[in-house]
């Protein structure tokens, strides 16, 4: 076998010539002071389908099964050249009459290890075989049988329960039959079909945490944690039809005294008779309002949706129809209330038609959908219902009419839009009657402010959040009071490849791409920020009521995510990420204020300022234009938010889309650049390296980090070898005694300013006895005064110990 003697018999650099030195397949690590640390073997690594894979990480986590004693994980060949992973094991003592099926110790891996880490084949033995000199003799290990291989092959669901869930299934992920033994992330479910399976499940009556379908996302065991559901009991709307006055009695959602409810009847045309409901705000409407109202000039929640039409007819059917969905839905009947309240309050007008404004517009002044969207207002007068408005104008240029469609976040969300716009559909096809019921807003209400467990919610954000005491802060961003004004904005797809490896790790590790995406924004904010412990916010879908997942309103939310990334591995942050992310779902309705009161962050410091929008949607944002049904396209649907950076993806099944959306001052095609590094980096690293530290994962794109590091950060000149750098810099300080040398905050030195200060300290430090080679500790916060007495230390032939001044005096 001369190639096996060349691989092992290498030649010895560190001997003479023609001699040679034995590759053990050891590892060990060469220390300082002359001693080896042995790490283990190199051979517990193998790749299989293209993933690295720890054989070791396997073998801990098989021999955490309470029978297993011993254990060793090998990879092996199947009779066609495939490889896969065999496992051996021997049961602990006391525990020799006790034999788990593969499937249980399959079962029990599942919990700590990706997919794609999990052995096939299971072997019991009476004891692992040993050389004569008393190691593993791995070519003695027996060859699996049939019986010993973990089986796939389907099992049909047992019990209400689990062929409920499995009809819930088959019908959200578009399959014909799923198993009892099915994972959810396998089978193609992502984030936001975890929320719709939430959803669902409520409507089935069943409850469960989404945190469970996570942590556990075979379909047996979701059913077998999953409880009956029992639900809130919403107060039913005490205003009659035709009451002439209203009495805090009627209103069991508010609490207003009767002065109070005669000023909140006053604003509404028509009295008491025009008002169906009161009821307050949301926590995420209470953060709207208060951002909306302190806005300086534009409000960064009015947003709008640009609409071409061929024909003016055309055009007036749309409005009639979205007239006939505000109709139909309370949330878009609301006026807001705050002035002279203690709490704001939400007032539902019995009746509400969208106001429509139009316009004649001169093609000679420039673009008419560009003068169209200039057009419109600053904000919304939200003491009035609807909170909509409409701006058309003829496009004689293009034979087409054009709309924009105004509408407020208060009421509206991106899916809201997207809902609104279908049910106008259905009615200009005439098919209003396959609509179903309009979900009544006051329940979402009643159930994030009666339902909520606030204790759990302060316990869960102290546990996430008790510990943080700096906030995150990309770029040195701190304003997230913007209006949504002066905002770069870059549109980038994912590359095909990418997104399909992005899918592959997602599945294999049984997760959602959007975790992924969430641990590489991590890490590219830990980048921009300089820190390795980072919070973003995401945005969460706030639908997991019952009911929801169809109704019109505002149901998203803003909430914190902390990743501590320092010393965690890839294959580990993953989990850990998911982990985070599943914890967070559980308290989707929790305000951002909560959050914050629970950190060590001080106000008026943000906690974050930067934030993540993962999405499922039909819509490509790259589209010119979607044609929604015959005659009527999409133009554009415009995105504002206070906070300086975001990112949002938009996941299409077939394709990924990032934007990011930046303060003025940021460059954000640069920012997708190292968001998309991070992605690369992240699955090269899943594939290849899965123990690959996460902040070891590169962020700056190659053609970057050539620039800075290899030609910006390369030395462009020479100096003497002879002098040293105190030397140097007097000669400095002679040539240019008045140039700038240093700049801390409000402060500056010039050159022979800092050299004169250097002077005195060095003979004091002199005179004090400090000789060539003494140390001398420099404890000094940074400031001008630093650069002073490093200087002086070596002026006066010392050497200088930096010391952190948080350290304790003894």
């Amino acid at each position: 076998r001369p190639d096996l003697t060349a691989e092992r018999f290498l030649d010895d650099p560190f001997a003479g010539e023609g001699e040679r030195m034995y590759r053990t397949g050891d590892l060990g690590r060469w220390c300082a002071d002359g001693t080896i640390d042995y790490l283990g073997r190199n051979d517990s690594q193998v790749k299989i389908r293209g993933f690295r894979i720890e054989l070791g990480e396997i073998e801990a986590a098989l021999l955490s099964y309470p029978s297993v004693g011993e254990a060793v994980v090998i990879a092996r060949q199947d009779g066609v050249g495939e490889q896969f992973l065999s496992a051996y094991y021997v049961l602990s003592k006391g525990h020799e009459g006790e034999i788990p099926e593969a499937q249980i110790l399959r079962a029990h891996l599942e919990q700590t290890l990706p997919v794609y880490m999990l052995p096939d084949a299971y072997v019991r033995l009476p004891a692992l075989p040993l050389t004569p000199n008393g190691k593993l003799d791995r070519k003695a290990l027996p060859t699996p049988d049939v019986g010993s291989r973990v089986t796939h092959v389907y099992e049909a669901p047992q019990g209400v329960i689990e062929e409920t869930l499995a009809r819930i299934w088959q019908e959200l992920l578009d399959l014909d039959q799923v198993g009892r033994h099915d994972n959810f992330f396998e089978l193609g479910g992502h984030s936001m079909l975890a929320v719709r399976l939430m959803a669902r499940m409520r409507d089935e009556g069943m409850d469960t945490d989404v945190r469970v379908l996570f942590e556990q996302p075979n379909l047996a065991a979701l059913a077998s944690v999953t409880g009956r559901r029992v639900d809130l009991s919403v107060p039913d709307n005490l205003i009659p039809a035709g009451c002439t006055y209203i009495v805090p009695e009627m209103l069991p959602l508010a609490t207003l005294l009767q002065e109070d409810i005669d000023r909140v009847v006053a604003t509404v045309p028509g009295g008491a008779a025009a008002v169906q409901d009161i009821y307050p705000l949301a926590p995420l409407q209470e953060g709207l309002l208060y951002h909306s109202l302190t806005a300086e000039q534009h409000d960064p929640y009015l947003l709008n949706a640009l609409l071409a039409f061929d024909s003016r007819q055309r055009l007036d059917a749309f409005i009639d129809a979205v007239n006939l969905v505000i109709a139909r839905h309370d949330v878009l009947r609301t006026s807001i209330v705050w002035k002279t309240l203690r709490n704001p309050v939400q007032v539902v007008w019995r009746s509400a038609v969208t106001p429509v404004t139009e316009f004649t517009l001169n093609p000679a002044d420039g673009d008419i959908a560009e003068q169209l969207l200039n057009a419109s207002p600053a904000r919304l007068d939200i003491g009035r219902a609807p909170l909509l408005a409409v701006q058309i104008a003829e496009d004689k240029l293009n034979s087409r009419w054009l709309l924009t469609l105004l509408y407020h976040h208060l009421v509206d969300d991106a899916t809201s839009l997207q809902l609104l716009l279908k049910e106008a559909q259905a009615y200009l096809e005439d098919k209003a009657e396959s609509l179903p019921a309009p979900f009544q807003f006051r329940r979402y209400v009643a159930q994030v402010r009666l339902g909520r467990d606030s204790d759990a919610d302060n316990a869960f954000f102290r546990d996430m959040l008790g510990t943080l005491e700096e906030p995150t802060l990309p770029y040195g961003l701190t304003d997230v009071q913007g209006d949504g004004q002066g905002i770069n904005k870059v549109i980038q797809p994912v590359p095909a490849a990418l997104t399909r490896a992005l899918r592959e790790q997602a599945r294999s590790f049984g997760t959602s791409v959007a975790s992924l995406f969430h641990l590489a924004w991590g890490r590219v904010i830990g980048v921009l920020s300089g820190r390795e412990d980072v919070v973003f916010g995401t945005v969460l879908v706030g639908r997991l009521q019952g009911g929801s997942g169809h109704a019109l309103g505002m149901f998203i939310n803003t909430l914190p995510l902390r990743l501590q990334l320092s010393g965690c591995k890839a294959a580990d942050a993953v989990r850990y990420t998911q982990s985070q992310l599943a914890g967070l779902l559980a308290h989707e309705h929790a305000s951002l204020a909560l959050a914050q009161r629970c950190s060590g962050v001080p106000a008026p410091l943000p906690l974050f300022s930067a934030l993540l929008n993962y999405r499922h949607t039909a819509i490509n944002p790259q589209d010119q234009a979607i044609s929604l049904w015959e005659g009527i396209d999409l133009l554009s649907a415009e995105e504002r938010t206070n906070y300086p950076l975001i990112l949002c993806v938009d996941d299409q099944d077939k394709g990924l889309t990032m934007t990011v959306q930046a303060a003025i001052s940021i460059d954000a095609e640069r920012v997708v650049g190292y968001m998309q590094t991070a992605l690369s980096g992240l699955v090269e690293a899943l594939q290849n390296e899965p123990q690959r530290l996460v902040v070891d994962i590169p962020v700056l794109p190659p053609e970057e980090r050539t620039l800075t590091i290899e030609q910006w950060g390369a030395a462009q000149s020479t100096y003497p070898s002879t002098h040293c750098i105190h030397e140097q810099f007097e000669a400095q300080a002679q040539a240019r005694p008045d140039a700038t040398a240093v700049v801390c905050q409000a402060q500056s030195l010039r050159y022979g300013e800092l050299n004169a200060r250097a002077n005195q300290l060095a003979h004091w430090l002199i005179e004090l006895g400090i000789r060539p080679d003494s140390r001398v500790a420099i404890a000094l916060e940074r400031s001008c005064e630093l650069p002073v007495a490093i200087l002086a230390t070596l002026k006066a032939g010392g050497g200088y110990v930096p010391l952190d001044p948080s350290y304790p005096q003894e």
